[in-house]
């Protein structure tokens, strides 16, 4: 008897001790003791972007006398709905969101809104609401047009044959940062320095100079990668294997991030066909900083999260002190003009990523080979 007690009594630990470790992968944070003041919701856990933001928030406030929490949705709409939920039952009086789905946050942030909590849209921008009080975001438009100037300044001749690819449809980002690139692309394609290789949608609006939000969502439903670094493997191959000789040889590609840059340019180089390529990208991620090191990935669009987490936390700061946050514009959400602070973007290839990294204290050099 006394044997089977002990058994029951390791089993019941285990069980706890399982049940703890769920709860550490859901992205939950020390927070102190009492309410939180504090809550963040970020997109996911799967993407080095977000962890590094999770790095930066926890160093933003450790000095603060507030407590914060940051909780991850892991791509649901659902569980980011569930992550405001239980960040409102503790308390806090300022919400930071970087949304999954830019229309379906706006339920989260109004049960928010309803607590008397300030609601402050990170780096993605809610829509359709007018429960967001503040917008803090690197210049969206400004990204896309970098990584498209960025193919016209190093693209070669005429008729180079242009890949489109794109993030997510729901991400209202992904919207302005093809807008961005449209932009600075559209009259090198209208004569003729480019052609559209893998888009239907994008080669019928060749002629188009500013396109309305449904003629952008045209384009994005057949090049969207949503983000995801599978989806934008198989997109590229699918696309490879279809083009002609025509499409190959020398090649332009638009693609939205570092991490669907890295699959997509992992498939154009090991097309025997495909001469050389140039691939776009964003986030100055370590892993596409060594391909730019190595030749593999062409340009990142760096964007300092330290500002972007500095900015936003001091805005929280600001509100908890009673204090009006400092904003230098406003964006559109198709509800209302939500007030705004931006943060500047940098280009980096691999003639001033010393530089701009690795001088200037963002990464060590000691975490790359080659430089």
């Amino acid at each position: 008897m006394k044997k089977i007690t002990i058994l029951l009594a390791t089993m019941l630990f285990m069980l706890i001790l399982a049940a703890c470790s769920d709860s550490e992968t859901s992205g939950e944070t020390d927070s102190g003791d009492g309410d939180i003041s504090v809550g963040i919701v970020l997109p996911t856990k799967d993407e080095p972007r977000w962890v590094q933001d999770e790095e930066r928030f926890r160093d933003a406030i450790a000095d603060s006398e507030y407590t914060t929490e940051i909780l991850f949705s892991q791509g649901s709409s659902a569980r980011e709905k569930e992550n405001v939920e239980t960040l409102i039952s503790k308390g806090i009086e300022v919400l930071i969101i970087s949304p999954h789905d830019a229309a379906a946050a706006g339920a989260a942030v109004e049960a928010a809104k309803e607590e008397g909590i300030t609601v402050i849209s990170y780096d993605r921008l809610i829509t359709d609401t007018d429960a967001v009080d503040y917008y803090v975001t690197f210049d969206s438009i400004a990204v896309g047009a970098a990584q498209g100037q960025y193919l016209i300044d190093n693209a070669e001749g005429s008729n180079v044959p242009l890949y489109l690819y794109a993030g997510a449809s729901s991400d209202n980002n992904a919207f302005l940062f093809f807008e961005g690139a449209w932009s600075v692309l559209q009259p090198k394609i209208a004569d003729g320095t480019f052609v559209i290789a893998n888009s239907s949608e994008a080669s019928d609006l060749a002629d188009t100079a500013e396109l309305s939000r449904d003629q952008m969502g045209s384009i994005l439903n057949q090049v969207t990668t949503n983000w995801d670094p599978n989806e934008a493997k198989n997109k590229a191959q699918t696309h490879l294997t279809a083009a002609g000789e025509d499409m190959k040889g020398d090649v332009a590609i638009l693609a939205p991030n570092d991490g669907t840059a890295r699959s997509i340019a992992d498939v154009f180089g090991s097309d025997s066909d495909i001469s050389s390529y140039l691939v776009t990208g964003q986030d100055s991620e370590k892993a596409s900083i060594q391909y730019i090191i190595d030749g593999k990935q062409s340009m990142t669009v760096f964007k300092d999260v330290r500002t972007l987490v500095k900015d936003s936390m001091g805005m929280a700061i600001d509100v908890l002190d009673g204090n009006t946050p400092e904003t230098t514009g406003a964006y559109d959400n198709g509800n209302i003009e939500v007030p705004a602070k931006q943060t500047d973007v940098i280009v980096v290839d691999e003639d001033n990523v010393q530089a701009e990294l690795i001088d200037a204290g963002y990464y060590e050099a000691s975490e790359f080979t080659g430089l």
